[in-house]
C-alpha cells in the first residue's frame, strides 16, 4: 500500500473528512487531496505530524510493504470497516448514474402534473374551451394522476436498485487499493458537468417566475394570460429541478464512497440517530399535502409544501442536532 493509500485509510478510520484532516495539519484541504491522489508528498515535517494525529510510525508510513498490523493502533482501529473492492464501487457509480436520470425524470413529472389541470381548468373558467367544469377537472386529475403514478414508479423501481448498496451510506467503509484513485479521477472529470447543471438548474428555478411578473405586467383586462404563465412557471421549475437533482445525485456517489460532506462516519454515526425523526417528519408532510389537496381540492397550490417542506427539513435537522448535543 503506498503512502497516498494509508493516509486515505487512516482518515477514514479515524473518522475524519479531508477538511478536518486539513485543519489538524494546519494545510489546505487541497493539500490533502493531492496527497491522497499522490500528486503530491508530504514533506518530513508533515509525516511526523501524521505520524503523531495517526498514531502510527513513520516506517509505516514511508514503506509501502509494511501493513497496518505492524504499526501502532489508531482511535478507530476497533471498528469494523466494510471493505469495498472496485467492483463494487464500479457497479455502484454505474447504479447511481441509472437512477440520477430516473429520479431526475420522476421529479419532473411530479412538478408537470397539475399543470393541464391547471390550463384545463382556467380555460374552462375563462370561456376558452367548450368543455363543462366537471369534463375539464376529470382530464386534468386523470393527467394528474397519471404522471404522479409514473413518478411513484421511478421512484420506487431506484430505490429497490439502490438497496443493495444501502451499506455504503450507513456503514463505515474501507476502499481497498486503487479504488479511492479510480473514485476522484471520476469525481474529477464530472467536476464541470456538476457545476454546469447546478449553475443552470438554479438558473432556471430563479428566471422561472419571470413568465408570470410578465403577465401581471401585460395581461391588462385579460386575466387568463396569467394561467399559462403559472403554467410555463411550474414547467420551468420542473426542468430546473430535475438538472439540480441529476446532479447531485451522481455527484452524492461520489462523496459516499470516499465519505466525505454529509458521509463521514460521524455523519452516518449522527443520522442513525436522526432517521427515525426523519421518516415522521416526511410522513407528516405527506399527509398534510394529500389532507390540503383532497379537502380543498387544492391541486393546482399544494405542491408549494413540497419545496417548503424541503427547506424546512434543514431547519429541523439543525434543532434536533442542537437539543441532542445539548
Amino acid at each position: 500500500m503506498i503512502l497516498a493509500d494509508k493516509i486515505i485509510d487512516l482518515r477514514k478510520r479515524n473518522g475524519w473528512s479531508q477538511e478536518e484532516l486539513a485543519e489538524k495539519m494546519d494545510v489546505s484541504r487541497q493539500s490533502i487531496s493531492k496527497w491522497e491522489g499522490a500528486q503530491s508528498t508530504p514533506d518530513m515535517a508533515r509525516i511526523l505530524r501524521l505520524s503523531e494525529l495517526f498514531g502510527v510510525s513513520t516506517d509505516y508510513l514511508l514503506k509501502d510493504d509494511l501493513e497496518i498490523s505492524e504499526a501502532a493502533p489508531t482511535a478507530e482501529s476497533g471498528s469494523a470497516a466494510r471493505p469495498v473492492t472496485m467492483e463494487e464501487a464500479a457497479a455502484f457509480l454505474h447504479m447511481k448514474t441509472r437512477n440520477a436520470g430516473q429520479i431526475a425524470w420522476g421529479v419532473l413529472a411530479c412538478t408537470l402534473s397539475p399543470v393541464l389541470l391547471l390550463l384545463l381548468g382556467g380555460a374552462q373558467a375563462y370561456g376558452r374551451i367548450s368543455l363543462s367544469e366537471n369534463q375539464a377537472g376529470g382530464i386534468g386529475l386523470i393527467a394528474l394522476f397519471l404522471l404522479i403514478g409514473g413518478a411513484v414508479v421511478l421512484f420506487v423501481t431506484a430505490g429497490l436498485r439502490s438497496s443493495a448498496y444501502e451499506y455504503l451510506e450507513k456503514e463505515p467503509i474501507d476502499t481497498l487499493y486503487g479504488v479511492g484513485g479510480m473514485v476522484r479521477e471520476r469525481r474529477e472529470q464530472f467536476r464541470s458537468v456538476f457545476h454546469r447543471q447546478l449553475t443552470l438548474g438554479i438558473l432556471i428555478c430563479v428566471l422561472a417566475a419571470v413568465p408570470l411578473g410578465f403577465s401581471l405586467v401585460a395581461a391588462g383586462d385579460d386575466e387568463f394570460l396569467h394561467v399559462p404563465a403559472l403554467a410555463l412557471m411550474l414547467a420551468l421549475i420542473g426542468v430546473g429541478a430535475m438538472l439540480i437533482v441529476r446532479a447531485a445525485i451522481v455527484w452524492d456517489g461520489f462523496q459516499i464512497l470516499l465519505e466525505e460532506s454529509d458521509y463521514t462516519r460521524e455523519a452516518k454515526e449522527e443520522q442513525k440517530r436522526f432517521g427515525s425523526i426523519g421518516t415522521i417528519y416526511w410522513l407528516l408532510v405527506t399527509a398534510a399535502y394529500l389532507a390540503w389537496s383532497f379537502s380543498a381540492d387544492a391541486w393546482a397550490r399544494s405542491w408549494i409544501v413540497w419545496p417548503v417542506a424541503g427547506a424546512a427539513y434543514g431547519a429541523v435537522y439543525a434543532i434536533v442536532k442542537a437539543m441532542r448535543k445539548r
